[in-house]
């Protein structure tokens, strides 16, 4: 793991207030299991969903305007149709640092991202899971360190320029 993808996890997991874009009421999805982790590590936690005002008793944002007093950062976890438009929100609000879940497969992870969050000044972390900074269960753990392993855990040669 490089040392820009050592800075930008330690600039996202120093942020307290941390928004969970892609909160579902189909259950056991990335997005909840995130949410939840951080909220029991002691971060303030904001589920958006634009489809529901609550699932299981959690409040959902229908988007990040929506937030009251906004975030500092956001964890990215939409399909990948819907995540330039979260980036783009990033931009319009001058949040600084996004995640976006990317595991085994292709998560929310859209070509692009990377260059437009260069150009709008947001740290961007486009691989890998929150899950393997907070508390990691076992799971995490040896995803963060296979990932690390086989090098899917660098920051991207145009992302050095943010």
């Amino acid at each position: 793991m490089n040392e820009e993808y050592k800075n930008r996890v330690s600039q996202f997991m120093a942020c307290r207030r941390i928004a969970v874009a892609g909160y579902s009421s189909q259950g056991n999805q990335p997005a909840n299991g995130i949410y939840q982790r951080l909220k029991d590590n002691g971060y303030e936690v904001f589920a958006v969903n634009p489809k529901a005002d609550a699932v299981n008793d959690v409040p959902c944002y229908p988007n990040l305007t929506a937030i009251p007093e906004g975030v500092e950062a956001v964890a990215i976890c939409t399909p990948p149709h819907s995540t330039m438009d979260v980036l783009q929100e990033c931009a319009n609000l001058g949040i600084r640092h996004a995640w976006i879940h990317r595991s085994v497969d292709q998560g929310s992870y859209v070509e692009g991202a990377e260059a437009f969050a260069s150009e709008n000044d947001i740290s961007l972390i486009p691989a890998g899971c929150p899950l393997m900074f907070v508390s990691p269960d076992f799971a995490h753990r040896c995803m963060k360190w296979f990932f690390s392993w086989r090098g899917l855990l660098e920051a991207e040669e145009e992302m050095s320029h943010a």
